[in-house]
């Protein structure tokens, strides 16, 4: 075979093989990011709880969940957080819960719906 042919025939090759590679490569991009920000929600929900099983101050939990939620500032607001009781009575367990959604960079799929929970004894 000579060597034109040869070239003819790998960029055959690399423009049926191009769109998977580029979309395996996006995928994974997806994956990180979601990974990121559901790691993210998931430690901004136990800082928020900690702070709330220890000071009952819904106010100060929620500043301390959005400030904890890196990957999602500044889109996190007061209505995605939750507390479940609205307080904290001792030894009672205090559930918050963070919702989120996800809209992707790509636009193929989306938006994804996320959650942060932390649970914790209130003075506990």
């Amino acid at each position: 075979m000579s060597k034109t042919k040869e070239r003819g025939a790998v960029a055959v090759e690399f423009a049926l093989l191009a769109p998977v590679l580029v979309m395996l490569l996006l995928g994974i991009m997806e994956f990180g990011r979601a990974y990121n920000v559901q790691s993210s929600l998931s430690s901004a929900a136990r800082e928020g709880v900690r702070v709330m099983v220890i000071g009952n101050n819904p106010t100060a939990a929620r500043t301390a969940a959005k400030n904890a939620a890196v990957s999602v500032q500044p889109a996190l607001s007061d209505a995605n957080i939750t507390f479940s009781p609205a307080t904290c009575a001792p030894g009672a367990q205090m559930t918050l819960k963070i919702t989120y959604n996800l809209a992707t960079m790509t636009g193929i799929a989306g938006p994804f719906a996320m959650e942060g929970k932390g649970v914790m004894l209130c003075n506990g």
